[in-house]
């Protein structure tokens, strides 16, 4: 069995190390804001209203669910030699411990600061942990927790998304494919 002292060390030196700090690319603008309500039908003053959100929020927001958006890369731009990938830090964590398969147990948002409108978003991807060994219905594997945080351009934290996921093996598993 593999124990956390057989995690390589350059993997364990990434626990709260920033990986990944990615430029949203474009500035937090109405359209994205108005497209994103029309198409789930909010229709929240808030969003919709510059006077209803000066009055509440001290002028236009987004909607805190859109947070993602502005750091999500675009799958093709100039200059760009491979399609970008969201989270890559967990693809990584995927290769380097061997481990091919893998889901998403648990996702939680917590939000900060409001994101407005000119608003320029990062995000950077900080590996909070890596688990002993375990074994689960799915296989044998190990559970991490990365967090995307996301910044504006004044370095303010606007949210935190924390994802934890289980990367495993099937072999041995009962049922498992080959």
């Amino acid at each position: 069995m593999i124990e956390l002292a057989d995690v390589p060390p350059d993997v364990l030196d990434l626990v709260g190390a920033y990986q990944y700090e990615i430029d949203g690319g474009f500035p937090v603008e109405h359209g994205y804001i108005w497209t994103t309500c029309a198409s789930v039908e909010n229709g929240n003053p808030l969003f919709w209203d510059d006077a209803v959100a000066a009055e509440v929020t001290d002028g236009p927001i987004a909607p805190p669910t859109m947070l993602s958006v502005w750091f999500r890369p675009h799958h093709w731009s100039p200059g760009l030699e491979e399609p970008a990938v969201p989270l890559q830090a967990h693809f990584d964590l995927k290769e380097q411990l061997s481990l091919p398969e893998a889901i998403i147990a648990d996702n939680t948002i917590t939000f900060h600061d409001p994101v407005r409108i000119g608003d320029r978003i990062r995000s950077r991807q900080v590996l909070r942990s890596i688990s002993e060994p375990k074994t689960t219905k799915l296989g044998t594997g190990r559970f991490w927790v990365l967090d995307v945080e996301y910044l504006n351009q004044h370095d303010a934290i606007v949210g935190v998304e924390t994802y934890t996921a289980f990367g495993y093996t099937r072999e041995g598993v009962e049922g498992a494919s080959a």
